[in-house]
C-alpha cells in the first residue's frame, strides 16, 4: 500500500473570500477570528466567522487531497496498477472535497453579501473609536463587573482578563450606548458590564477603526482553490 502523506501541523487556510471578508470590517481574518472567540462580534458577524471556519476547513481538505495526487503523479512510486488505483481514488476524493468547499462558500457569501450591501448603504456617524476605548472595548466583550468599595465608595471597572477600566471612561462609553451595565445587580457586589450591539458594531466598522493585521505567515503552496476537471 501506497503511504499517505506525512501530516502536517493545523493551520488556516487561505480561501478565495478571504480580501472580501477583511473589507467588510477592516480587520484581517486572523483578528476576527479571535474577536469571535471573545464573543466581541454582534450575531451577522459572528456568523460570517464560524460560517468562514467552515470554509477554512474544507479548503484544509482540498488542499491535502491536491498535494497527495501530486505526489502520486511525481515519479516516486513504481508506475502499476495499484498506483493507477490509488490515483483514481484520490481524484473521487478531491472532487468530493471541492463540492463540499464550494457548498461552504456558497454559506459564507449567504451571511456575507448582506453585511456588504449594509455598510454600502451606510454613513458615517460619529467621531473614531480611539485607541483607549477600542482596548476598553474589547476588555469588557470578555466579560467585566462594576464595584464599588463599601467604605470608600470608589467605583472601578474589571474585565475578566484582569484588565481594569476607568470609571470616568465607563460612563463615557455608556452615554455613547456602547456598552450597558445590568442594574439588577447591587454595585457593592458587582454589576455585570457588557457590550450593545452598537458596542460590537464600533469594534467592527471600517471608517471608525483602521485595518487590523495579526502577522501574516509566508504564502503557502496549494492555499488557491483548485477544481479538479471532470472525468469522463
Amino acid at each position: 500500500m501506497l503511504p499517505q502523506p506525512a501530516p502536517t501541523p493545523a493551520r488556516r487556510a487561505v480561501t478565495q473570500l478571504d480580501h472580501r471578508i477583511e473589507a467588510v470590517p477592516g480587520h484581517d481574518i486572523d483578528a476576527l477570528w479571535a474577536y469571535r472567540d471573545r464573543g466581541a462580534l454582534d450575531e451577522p458577524h459572528a456568523q460570517l466567522v464560524d460560517r468562514h471556519r467552515t470554509l477554512a476547513n474544507a479548503q484544509i481538505g482540498v488542499i491535502f487531497y491536491l498535494k497527495l495526487l501530486n505526489r502520486l503523479t511525481s515519479g516516486e512510486f513504481p508506475v502499476d496498477g495499484a498506483l493507477f488505483v490509488r490515483i483514481d481514488r484520490t481524484v473521487d476524493q478531491l472532487e468530493v472535497a471541492t463540492d463540499a468547499r464550494d457548498a461552504a462558500t456558497q454559506k459564507v457569501l449567504a451571511a456575507l453579501e448582506p453585511i456588504e450591501a449594509a455598510v454600502s448603504a451606510s454613513t458615517p456617524d460619529g467621531p473614531p473609536l480611539s485607541t483607549d476605548d477600542r482596548a476598553a472595548l474589547l476588555a469588557i466583550a470578555g466579560g467585566a463587573k462594576l464595584h464599588e468599595h463599601l467604605l470608600t465608595g470608589r467605583a472601578s471597572v474589571t474585565a475578566s482578563s484582569g484588565t481594569r477600566i476607568p470609571y470616568p471612561q465607563m460612563q463615557k462609553l455608556q452615554r455613547a450606548g456602547l456598552i450597558v451595565r445590568d442594574t439588577s445587580h447591587p454595585v457593592h457586589a458587582g454589576q455585570p458590564v457588557s457590550l450593545t450591539d452598537a458596542g460590537r458594531a464600533a469594534l467592527l466598522d471600517a471608517r471608525r477603526t483602521p485595518t487590523t493585521h495579526a502577522p501574516k505567515s509566508p504564502a503557502r503552496p496549494g492555499a488557491s482553490p483548485c477544481t479538479p476537471a471532470k472525468r469522463r
